[in-house]
Parts: structure tokens; C-alpha cells; sequence
């Protein structure tokens, strides 16, 4: 220490108090200071050293890259944690090595990911896991299953983690070949009542369509639950079974198992599948009375099956009560109001969507030209498609390019359509040949209906409904020979007819109805009723059209086919098992021919009954002698 004190020091030294004259100081003030340094340096290596040594032990520590690990925030960083574990040798540890290899996974970075997995002189089943699901979950199937298939070959043991990570994958690609292969080896190592296995192995097989397989799976499963109800729930509304779906959904809660959100969307999805209005009140009443919100999935869910169990009021009411409401949302209540002919109100809707922000996207201008072709709107529908990518940014695609095409066809401007067609620069495909092919048989242009079937038959050799439509076709031109030769072809090809079909709902029970169908318990009095409407019809001067009757026989017989219909026979059902003036609900798995369109405008002016079919295209609400389709289908 040093002071001044009238031109003398002070100093400290050896803890003695020194005066001294200044240019005897320097040499103290020059030994304190080397003293100084030397401690101060001295010190700051210790800590350096110190710090070396904490950081160097931190990084022998595997804990360290896994928190590193958690903490990156990017694909990049996870490559600097890597580098660090190289470095240091951390590599060696499989936890380490492991968790590495998940985050390139997670990142997407599958070739580093399996760079560091094919270098790793030890894997365990995490290892395997990790990798097999890495290439699953960004969808390359191949290296997935080539994955597996080293897992295998070098003697390791699947678990119950890596195979429900290829059986989905067998399940996305509908690969039932590969599905069973794997559904073996599930056997071969002991894990057929594996709760995570079965449950995957249920949801592959409902979505190749093998359902008896995922059902005797379901039941053989010693616990199911609620994602296992769900997935079977789910795979027999998928398979065209919807009642089974809603018979399951009962059963599920019998057993105590209680739905969520999720298990509820897909029972929705099934019930509009099926199309029984009693069956949507009463999901719609549960739904209610267990308080589930109407977000965004279960919302839409509920609109479709409103509107395709013959109730639109009642899906507007669900998209009135919803509080948030996406494009999806709005796209749906467009596409119940195109379907069930209320074009109209289709196209009030939309600048209501755009005012609340929401800009349309391709679902939703396939459903507003749908709801312009279905409603005879041949103008509007044309303006929409014509500002796609102009106003909305919206590139049009085959389904666009298909409502147009049968917006013109329905129209009759069939030479416009194909103008429409052959300028197109997006890949045709079965549906926009079958459109323009539907409207060449409903104006009965063979000449066009023989070049878009030629077209058809090339994608669809297998589909049996391309067939009959062109011999129906034929069948009205009364060009027989034509119409033999092609039903030759179909036999030749082993196809089949779909058979037609009409179901009607009474008292909360489907009765189910075939041509000339005389199997009902109460058929007598369902032919005496039609008996009775054919000569109250005859009177207001209905003339059966046995144009629609596509067999070369006599018109007497004609007659005769024509009356015993099967949306006839459902219709005269309906009128002696349901309450007067109460709606007669019916739904054909065909189109409705134009015969029995007629048939039922004029029951439901004579018997003031409401009458609604839902067939394979659209909806028809019958009233008071007219329907709301405007005999535009």
C-alpha cells in the first residue's frame, strides 16, 4: 500500500510502516507489483484449469447430450450435440447413440439417422424401434419394411413397439399381403394378445376391407380399449357395414368404456353413412346431453351427418351453434345445400364465408359448382370456375373440371363439355369420362357415349357399373345386338350387376327392398296399396315410361317391372306403416330413374305426403307434386 504524505511514501511492507523518498520507492512498488501478477495469473489458471476439468468430466456424463438433446430447437443443433458426442466418445453409449438417432428421426433427417444407426456396433430393441418408426412415420414404406426385415434376420426380438410401427405401415399402403406375413411373425414371437399389437393389427385389417379378420381379432383381445372400439367402430363404417358401427358403438358403452371426442366423430361418420335419421337424433341427443363441444372436427362431423340423413335444417342449426367455424366448416353446410338441391342457398352462403375472413379453398369450389350443376345453375358455375385462380388463387383440378363438364352435360351442351375435356391440361380421370357418359345416356347421345365409355372402360376395365350404363344406353336407342354384346363382355370379364336396392326406416327399424321384391311380411298389402296409387295416378294422367324398363321384352310386362320397383315398393310401404302427414324417408343405393321421379311427384301431390330419397347422387325432396331437385338430376 502506498500514500503520499509531503512528497514522502508511506509504504506497507512485511506489515511494517515504511517512510520513504520517492526514487527509492520504484524498486518496492516494481517487486509488489511482479508479486501481484504472478498470484493473479496464478489464480486465473487454477480456475481455467479448474473449469477445464468440470466441463471435460461434464461431457464424459451421458446426461448432458440428453439434455442438450431435448433442448435443440433444430436440426442443426442436434448435428453440433453429435459432433460434441464424437468428439468425445459418447458415441459408444447406446442411450446416447439412441436418442441421437430419435431426433434425427424427429427432425426428418432419416439418412443421418440411420448413418449413425448402421455405424453402431450395438443396437437394442429402442435402436430398432426408433429406426423402423423413424422411416414409417415420413412414409418410406420400403426402407421401413427393409428395416424390419434386417431386425429379423440378425436374431433380434420384435416388441410391441416396433410392430405396430409396420403393421401400420402395411395398413397405409393397403398392402394385406405384407399384413399377414407380419400378423405371423406377431404369432411366431408370442404376441397375439398384445393389447398395442392386436389393436394395430384390428385397424389394418379394417382398412384392407378384411373385417371378419379384424373382428375375430377384436374379440379374441382379452381388454379392448376405448382407441381399440373406436378403430373397429371406424373399420366397419369403412366397409359399407355402418349398422354394425352404431350396434358396436352401443355395446362399447355397455361395457362401460365411455367416448371421447374422437370416438364420437367416427361414430357420426357412420351414422351418415348408414343415413338413419332416428339413429342421427339419437347421437345428436347424447352428444347434448354429455356436453361435448362443438369444435371444429366434431362440428363438420355432425353437419354431414345431418344433411345426409335427409335433414338439412338441422345440419344449419349445428353450423349456427358453432362458435369457431374453419374452411372445412363452411365447405360442408355449402356441399348439404348443393346435394340436396338448394343451390340457391349454397351460393348465399359463400360471400357470408368470405366476410367472415375465410378464404375458399379447392373443397370448397368442388361443392359450389356441385351445388351450380345439381341446381341447374349453369351460368353462376361457370363465372365460379372461370375466377378460380384469378380470385381465389385456386387451381382447378380433375373434380373441378368434372363439375363443370357435368354442369354443361346436365344442361344438354354435351359438345361443350367434351370441347372442355379434350382442352384440359390436368390428368383425366374414371370420373369425369363417367360424368360426361351419364349425360350422354340422360340425352341419349349414343355417338358421344360410346367414345367417353371407350375412355372409361380404359381406366375401369373392372368396374361393372360403366358397363350397364352403356347398355342402358343402348338399351333405350332399342340397339339390342349392342346391348347382348356388351353384357357378353361383362360375363366374359366376370362382372356383375349391382343389385338395386331401397331401404326405408319405420318405427326405428330398416326394412330393405329389391325389384319385384315379395319377401316382406306385409308384401300383400304393399302391392295393394301400389295398386290402389297406380289407378289414383292414372286418373291425374300418369303414364308409365317404359323407356326405363332396359329389357327387350313386351310393354305389358314393362309395365309390370316398372310398378314393382324397389323405391315403388318402399314408398307404398312407408304410406301404410307411418302416420299420415308425417315425412316417408327412403334410400337408394342407385340413382333414381326417371320413372320413379315421376311416380313419386305424384304421390306425394295426392297423398299430401312429403316425400325425401337419398340415391347415389343427391338428394329429392318431393313435395306437393314437385321436387326440390327441379327435375334437374
Amino acid at each position: 500500500m502506498f500514500k503520499f504524505r509531503n512528497r514522502s511514501l508511506i509504504a506497507l511492507r512485511n506489515g511494517r510502516l515504511d517512510f520513504c523518498t520517492a526514487p527509492s520507492v520504484f524498486p518496492i512498488v516494481e517487486s509488489v507489483i511482479e508479486t501481484q501478477i504472478r498470484q493473479t495469473s496464478l489464480n486465473l489458471f487454477n480456475r481455467v484449469e479448474e473449469s477445464s476439468k468440470f466441463h471435460f468430466l461434464q461431457r464424459l456424463n451421458p446426461k448432458f447430450y440428453l439434455s442438450a438433446l431435448v433442448n435443440c430447437r433444430n436440426l442443426t443443433q442436434v448435428r453440433q450435440v453429435h459432433a460434441q458426442a464424437s468428439v468425445h466418445g459418447m458415441l459408444q453409449n447406446l442411450i446416447v447413440a439412441n436418442k441421437l438417432v430419435h431426433f434425427y428421426s424427429y427432425y426428418r433427417a432419416l439418412d443421418d439417422a440411420y448413418g449413425l444407426f448402421d455405424g453402431m456396433c450395438v443396437r437394442d430393441s429402442v435402436s430398432w424401434s426408433v429406426m423402423v418408426g423413424g422411416f414409417a412415420k415420413v412414409g418410406d414404406y420400403m426402407n421401413c419394411f427393409g428395416t424390419f426385415r434386417e431386425l429379423i434376420r440378425c436374431g433380434a426380438r420384435p416388441d410391441n413397439y416396433t410392430l405396430p410401427f409396420v403393421i401400420r405401415a402395411c395398413r397405409d399402403l393397403k398392402n394385406l399381403q405384407m399384413g399377414r406375413l407380419i400378423h405371423h411373425i406377431v404369432y411366431k414371437f408370442g404376441l397375439d394378445l398384445d393389447h398395442f399389437v392386436c389393436a394395430a393389427l384390428v385397424d389394418m385389417y379394417g382398412k384392407c376391407r378384411e373385417i371378419e379378420d379384424a373382428r375375430f381379432l377384436f374379440d379374441k383381445m382379452p381388454e379392448r380399449d376405448l382407441v381399440t372400439w373406436t378403430v373397429m367402430i371406424g373399420g366397419y363404417a369403412e366397409c359399407g357395414n355402418a349398422n354394425e358401427s352404431l350396434v358396436l358403438f352401443d355395446k362399447m358403452r355397455e361395457e362401460g368404456v365411455v367416448p371421447d371426442k374422437v370416438a364420437m366423430v367416427t361414430v357420426v361418420f357412420a351414422c351418415a353413412k348408414l343415413g338413419a335419421m332416428h339413429k342421427a337424433r339419437t347421437i345428436d341427443d347424447y352428444i347434448q346431453r354429455k356436453k361435448f363441444q362443438l369444435d371444429v372436427i366434431l362440428g363438420t362431423a355432425m353437419i354431414d351427418m345431418h344433411a345426409k340423413c335427409g335433414c338439412v335444417e338441422s345440419a344449419r342449426e349445428i353450423f349456427d351453434r358453432m362458435e369457431e367455424k374453419n374452411v372445412i366448416s363452411w365447405s360442408a353446410m355449402i356441399a348439404a345445400y348443393g346435394y340436396h338441391g338448394q343451390g340457391r342457398k349454397a351460393l348465399d352462403l359463400f360471400p357470408m364465408m368470405l366476410r367472415s375472413g375465410i378464404l375458399p379453398n379447392k373443397i370448397t369450389l368442388v361443392s359450389l359448382l356441385y351445388a351450380c350443376s345439381h341446381a341447374g345453375l349453369v351460368e353462376e358455375g361457370l363465372r365460379f370456375f372461370s375466377l378460380m385462380w384469378e380470385d381465389y388463387s385456386v387451381r382447378a383440378d380433375v373434380k373441378h373440371y368434372t363439375c363443370v363438364v357435368d354442369l354443361l352435360g346436365r344442361a344438354g351442351r354435351l359438345d361443350e363439355a367434351l370441347k372442355l375435356i379434350e382442352s384440359m391440361t390436368v390428368e383425366k380421370d374414371e370420373g369425369l369420362w363417367g360424368a360426361f357418359l351419364g349425360a350422354c345416356r340422360t340425352h341419349k347421345d349414343v355417338v358421344l357415349a360410346e367414345k367417353a365409355a371407350t375412355s372409361l372402360l380404359e381406366l375401369q376395365p373392372q368396374n361393372p357399373g360403366h358397363y350397364i350404363l352403356l347398355s342402358n344406353i343402348y338399351a333405350n336407342a332399342g340397339r339390342w345386338e349392342d346391348v347382348a354384346k356388351t353384357r357378353d363382355l361383362m360375363s366374359q370379364r366376370r362382372l356383375k350387376k349391382i343389385p338395386g336396392w331401397t331401404w326405408i326406416e319405420v318405427d326405428n327399424k330398416s326394412h330393405q327392398f329389391s325389384v319385384g321384391d315379395t319377401t316382406h311380411p306385409r308384401s300383400k298389402e304393399i302391392y295393394e296399396m301400389l295398386k290402389s296409387l297406380g289407378n289414383k295416378l292414372e286418373l291425374v294422367g300418369y303414364v308409365p315410361d317404359t323407356n326405363f324398363v332396359l329389357h327387350d321384352v313386351d310393354e305389358e310386362l314393362k309395365i309390370g317391372i316398372l310398378y314393382s320397383h324397389s323405391e315403388k315398393l318402399a314408398i307404398a310401404f312407408g304410406l301404410i306403416a307411418t302416420p299420415e302427414h308425417t315425412p316417408i324417408r327412403i334410400i337408394k343405393n342407385l340413382r333414381v330413374c326417371g320413372d320413379c321421379h315421376t311416380f313419386c311427384k305424384l304421390v306425394s301431390a295426392i297423398t299430401g305426403r312429403v316425400i325425401i330419397v337419398r340415391d347415389a347422387n343427391r338428394f329429392h325432396h318431393f313435395k306437393e307434386g314437385a321436387c326440390s331437385c327441379g327435375d334437374y338430376w
